[in-house]
């Protein structure tokens, strides 16, 4: 049997309807090819599963993932990436379009593909003491798997290109002022911030929160007017929803966010 570097933990205690992307390679979740064909796997299973409403993507206590296995990749010719480079970028990719919230819990170092599996979340909660960039042009290369367009579109076109250029890596508080991390929190409360952001999505309008990251998403990849069309589809398709009936019959009876959503 192939070892397992990347499952899918459904939380039915303190958080029921939270999975967690767990990566596990130790020593610091070196992102190998099966590493990343087992991320697209698990990824695909969190986006089908019912019973997963939001996602957290955690490496552990030591390390979110400190980039790709050099060493697979120092062996690699010029065809053998050529035929791995869609693999790999649509590991993130699948993980970018899972259709529920998704967090990042960062510890230690996000580097490399860690930093670009990072970038496929919704948003990023990330340890005081943790470490991020890009520095594959360190390799000579450049990023691969997302790194040239996610991170771009979420700092901007100079700050990327600076982080790129150099490879250098920045510490936590500089990521949260480059926007790069959402929120930053000790260390040793990462996960269980990540955890309780995600669980308050487990018993929201699960159709309603997969139609606004798809618009977010696709609107970002459209011209405005493109985008509108792509938002007003989406919310008049809504309206055939139980939860929206749910939704707009509690607020006219009990007032706001006070909805027991049924996720259909």
């Amino acid at each position: 049997m192939p070892e397992v570097f990347v499952r899918l933990e459904v939380d039915s205690g303190a958080h029921p309807g939270v999975g967690v992307i767990r990566l596990d390679r130790p020593p610091v979740n070196a992102m190998n090819a099966a590493m990343q064909d087992q991320l697209h796997a698990v990824a695909l299973e969190a986006a089908a599963r019912d019973d997963v409403r939001a996602v957290v993507l955690y490496g552990g206590p030591r390390a979110f993932a400190a980039g790709a296995d050099v060493k697979e990749m120092a062996a690699m010719s010029h065809a053998d990436m050529v035929a791995r480079s869609a693999p790999m970028q649509a590991a993130f990719t699948a993980i970018a379009e899972i259709p529920k919230p998704v967090v990042a819990a960062i510890t230690g170092y996000a580097l490399g593909g860690g930093c670009e599996l990072a970038l496929a979340a919704d948003i990023r909660i990330c340890a005081d003491d943790a470490r991020l960039g890009q520095p594959e042009i360190l390799l000579g290369v450049i990023p691969g798997a997302g790194g040239t367009q996610r991170l771009a579109r979420l700092v901007g076109t100079a700050r990327a290109k600076d982080l790129i250029f150099t490879g250098r890596m920045v510490g936590a508080d500089e990521a949260l002022r480059f926007g790069l991390v959402d929120t930053v929190v000790p260390a040793g409360s990462v996960y269980d911030a990540a955890m309780t952001w995600a669980a308050q999505f487990a018993v929201g309008p699960a159709r309603a929160l997969a139609a606004a990251k798809h618009a977010i998403d696709a609107g970002l990849e459209a011209s405005l007017s493109a985008g509108l069309a792509i938002e007003g589809r989406a919310f008049a398709a809504l309206f055939g929803t139980e939860d929206r009936t749910i939704g707009m019959r509690s607020f006219v009876e009990n007032g706001p966010g006070k909805a027991a959503f049924l996720g259909h």
